[in-house]
This record gives C-alpha cells, sequence and structure tokens, in this order.
C-alpha cells in the first residue's frame, strides 16, 4: 500500500459521516412539518405525531405537500371535518393512508 492510499479511508471518513446524517436529517423534515401542519389543522399534537409517523412513510413528498397545504384552509374542529377536506383532495392514496392512519392512531393501535 502506499502513503496516498492508505490515508483514503481516512479522508473519506468525515465525507461519509455527514452525507448519512444529512439522509437521516431529510427523513426527520417531512414528519416534522407533517406533524406541524397537522397540529395547525386543528387535531390534537399526540394523534398528530403518530399521523404523521405512520404517513411519512407510505405517502410521496408530493402528496405530503398537497396535504401540508389544507391547514391553510382554517382550522378542523374533528378529525371527521380534517377527513373531509383530505377527501377534497380526490388523491386515493392519500385518503387511504390519512384515514386508516388517523383510526389506527386514535384507537392507540398505530404505535
Amino acid at each position: 500500500m502506499t502513503k496516498a492510499t492508505s490515508f483514503a479511508p481516512i479522508l473519506f471518513a468525515p465525507i461519509f459521516a455527514v452525507a448519512a446524517s444529512l439522509l437521516l436529517a431529510g427523513c426527520a423534515v417531512p414528519e416534522a412539518r407533517l406533524r406541524s401542519g397537522l397540529i395547525r389543522a386543528g387535531l390534537p399534537k399526540p394523534l398528530s405525531a403518530c399521523m404523521a409517523e405512520r404517513m411519512v412513510d407510505r405517502l410521496s413528498l408530493r402528496q405530503l405537500m398537497r396535504i401540508g397545504d389544507l391547514p391553510y384552509a382554517g382550522g378542523a374542529e374533528s378529525v371527521e371535518q380534517f377527513l373531509h377536506r383530505v377527501r377534497s383532495l380526490g388523491d386515493p392514496v392519500i385518503i387511504a393512508v390519512t384515514s386508516s392512519s388517523a383510526a389506527l392512531c386514535a384507537t392507540g393501535l398505530g404505535q
């Protein structure tokens, strides 16, 4: 092994660590934004946290952004009202994932 190649692992280790942390942070950001959006939409904090955790694994970033636009339409008085607004998006996957997440999280089975 030459001197140049013996330092290669040492040089790339910090780059790998930074890349890995960015990938992990990239997963957390959509969940945090969705959780905040659900809370702004009028859902209780524990329910919002549970739903966001499930939904980010099942929906695309584009679908998550569409749900994120809902809070600006005004707060929901109930989960039922929120789901009614979600249905207005017309995306069957968003409706299915949001409805099942709400049901499982509200009953405690989603945790």
